[in-house]
This record gives structure tokens, sequence and C-alpha cells, in this order.
């Protein structure tokens, strides 16, 4: 039984390149600390591009019982993973207390094609004595990146990124990688500990949606929205 579930054409095309763009206008911003660039929304009015898309997607999902979504973007070159194989939760808490609490749903909506660069998804354990904290021999689910391709996943299940040949990283790979973009998306049944709203943050002007372009989209046209690519 698959660990995954695909959905391809995720977001309206329309919004799926304003969502591309926008992440494609920040240029290196945050770069270094993209993984620690989160952001929580709680299904309000979008202040983001990826808020937007969030609330299109949550009809897409088996999230009745989250109240919102932690979300950051994924940005790194595929010779050069920066991360390493993990379980997702609240990491202030976890540091905190040692208590461990895991979102309901772990999700990533692709923004691009490369090589290599699979998300891989396992039941298994992260080992820190292992390259990548990979646990070794691997048995995980694979998923491509592949434009507007979204994959979700229990929030329990552990995960990591490969390289550009796919394999476990191990360091800095000889070879031109790849820029691989996404969106990943955490949904959660309250706040993780910490993490703030867009608005609180002086960080990502790019992805910004104003008062006058929401009132221009509508809601219920985002609601009515079916335009899936294809």
């Amino acid at each position: 039984m698959s660990l995954v579930h695909l959905a391809q054409a995720a977001v309206p095309r329309p919004l799926f390149r304003r969502l591309r763009s926008g992440v494609l206008a920040l240029g290196a911003e945050r770069m270094r600390s993209t993984y620690q660039t989160t952001f929580w929304f709680d299904f309000g009015p979008p202040t983001t591009v990826v808020e937007e898309a969030i609330l299109f997607l949550r009809k897409r999902l088996p999230a009745e019982r989250a109240g919102g979504v932690e979300w950051w973007l994924s940005r790194m070159k595929t010779n050069r993973v920066g991360v390493d194989f993990h379980q997702d939760r609240d990491e202030t808490l976890f540091l905190r207390s040692g208590t461990l609490r895991h979102p309901l749903l772990s999700s990533v909506l692709f923004l691009n094609r490369v090589r290599g660069g699979a998300l891989a998804v396992t039941t298994q354990r992260a080992n820190p004595k292992h390259p990548s904290c990979a646990p070794l021999p691997l048995d995980a689910d694979l998923v491509a990146p592949r434009p507007n391709r979204l994959v979700w996943f229990h929030g329990r299940l552990t995960h990591g990124v490969l390289d550009l040949a796919n394999q476990v990283p191990s360091g800095a790979v000889r070879g031109q990688g790849e820029l691989r973009l996404a969106v990943v998306m955490n949904w959660w049944r309250q706040r993780p500990t910490e993490v703030p709203r867009f608005a609180e943050v002086g960080a990502y002007a790019a992805l910004r949606v104003t008062d006058a372009a929401r009132r221009r989209k509508g809601w219920a046209a985002l609601e009515a929205d079916r335009d899936f690519e294809r």
C-alpha cells in the first residue's frame, strides 16, 4: 500500500502561474534560512498567493480536522540538498519539553521539474548514524518533482529529499545541480508553538496579495475555480 497520495494539476493554472512567479521573484531572499522561515495560516482571508493555494487545496485533502496550515518554501540545489530525513513536528515544543507533536498531514506542492530530487517517504525512523540521517537500507515511496504536482502523507511519516542522481545525499555532489522549488504545507489541528503569521514577519513581499487584488478576485470566484491544468 502506497504511503503517499498524489494529485496532478493540483491548483488552477492561473493560480499556479502566480505562485511560481512569486517564488521566482524572491530570488535568493532568505534562501539560507528558507526552512526556518515558516508561517501560520488559519484559513482566514489570504495575505499571500501561497495562502490562496492553501484555501483551494483544502477542498482536495482529507483535512477536515485541521485548524490551519504551517507553510514554508523549499528551495535547494539538487547537488547540495539542505535537509536531512526527519519527521515533521512542533519544533519549539520539542526543544523546550521533548514532547512530540506531529501534524495531521504533511504535503508538498512542487513548482518545477528537476533531474533527481525525489521526495522519499518511509515508515522507517531517521538514523543519525547515516548520511542525511537516512534509514539504510532505505525502503521508501519516491515522488518526482513535477510542476503543479501535490503529494500528501501522514504527518508522522519520515521523509527526506534525494540528490540529483536520486541517491541519499552524503554532502555536496559533483555535477551541475538544478534549483528544486516547492511549497511545504503541514496541516495541523492547532497552531504549532510560536509560528508567526505572514503579516508578522517582514519577508517575501513578492508573495503578498493586496486587499485590492482580493476584492478583484472575489471569494466566490476562488471557491468556484475549476480551471485545472491538464
